[in-house]
């Protein structure tokens, strides 16, 4: 019997304040160091912490995810940068109650469901070509509902593992 093997890459777009930050922490380091080079040399002690601070800080604001579906288990890994990888979330698709499009009336009741917990794993854009799903499943005995963005032939081998749970509309 073969295996149903199905990998995504998403990069997930960069949010208001991830720009914002990003300006903020470069302007001052560069002020800094401009202040260490005319006025003080302890400012560019600061500049330096600034720096390093960037260096560790930055990468991080700049993420892919990537979805591994094998034989109904679900692994989520997020990519900093295009260079480390951490695993976000594994997910074990027989504990999935539902299965559908962010923007189907079946997850309207467990949207409304304050006790679920929401985890967004996708590329936070919506519209033409960003459909994203929603699966909401048990998961250390508490329900989540995770979003992420699957492609057409992730749908289907998830669907063919538990069709009376996914939906497409």
């Amino acid at each position: 019997m073969s295996d149903l093997y199905t990998e995504v890459m998403v990069s997930k777009k960069p949010t208001g304040k991830d720009k914002t930050i990003k300006f903020v922490m470069i302007f001052f380091t560069v002020i800094f160091a401009v202040a260490g080079i005319i006025v003080t040399p302890i400012a560019l002690i600061l500049a330096l912490a600034l720096g390093l601070a960037d260096y560790f800080y930055l990468p991080r604001l700049s993420v892919e995810f990537e979805y591994l579906y094998v034989n109904g288990e679900l692994d989520i890994d997020r990519i900093f940068s295009q260079s480390r990888r951490k695993r976000a979330a594994s997910y074990e698709l027989t504990n999935m109650e539902i299965m559908a499009p962010l923007a189907s009336h079946r997850l309207d009741s467990y949207k409304n469901n304050r006790s679920i917990k929401q985890v967004d794993y996708s590329s936070g854009i919506r519209g033409e070509g960003h459909n994203p799903y929603a699966i909401v499943i048990s998961n250390q005995n508490a329900l989540q509902m995770v979003i992420f963005e699957p492609n057409e032939i992730m749908i289907k081998d998830i669907r063919n593992r538990a069709p009376r749970k996914v939906f497409m509309d």
